[in-house]
């Protein structure tokens, strides 16, 4: 992409200001350093470009995008049975604790085969103890329902909750503090 500004403000590549001087001028500045120049504010005016290494720069933009992507949040799965045994029941209840320590959601899933269908409200008792156990650490986002076979319920970390339901709540009603700075 070109610049088609005739006059711009050109920074260098260790971030001194360089002035204020026609494109091609900043093209052969950005030669002389072998860099390149690139426009970072087209906008304003004079618009601004620095002398950089844009390869190397579109480069970092993407391993920084990749890793962010990587450090959301994640749903992790637990998955019981009807009649899955109290050890095994305590050793998922533990890895689904230490899934929400970690600040992961946690999809609990409880699934039916066959005639188990018929035991839904047995179902819904197992999924309230699951709950119950893991009310400390993990606040359910929504409530145990019917998906298909199995019943689901996604758990989210407590200080997440909180945090978003605070968030919400100074939303609906800003402080006097708050108002007085926005008109600041």
């Amino acid at each position: 992409m070109e610049i088609r500004a005739k006059e711009v403000r050109v920074i260098g590549p260790e971030g001194e200001q360089l002035g204020i001087m026609s494109a091609r001028d900043g093209i052969k500045k950005a030669e002389e350093y072998s860099f390149d120049l690139v426009e970072v504010a087209p906008t304003s005016n004079p618009p601004v470009c620095r002398i950089m290494d844009f390869g190397k720069y579109k480069y970092e933009l993407s391993k920084k995008e990749h890793s962010t992507k990587q450090k959301g949040t994640q749903i992790k799965e637990v998955k019981f049975r009807l009649y899955t045994g109290n050890h095994d029941v305590e050793f998922k209840i533990r890895h689904a604790k230490d899934f929400l320590e970690e600040g992961h959601k946690v999809k609990i899933t409880l699934m039916f085969r066959g005639r188990e269908m018929a035991y839904q409200q047995k179902g819904r008792e197992i999924m309230a103890q699951i709950q119950q156990q893991l009310l400390e650490i993990g606040l359910p986002e929504y409530p145990p329902k019917m998906e298909g076979n199995s019943m689901v319920m996604i758990l989210v970390p407590k200080a997440t909750k909180e945090h978003t339901q605070k968030e919400n709540a100074t939303k609906e009603h800003p402080t006097k503090e708050t108002k007085e700075t926005k008109g600041a």
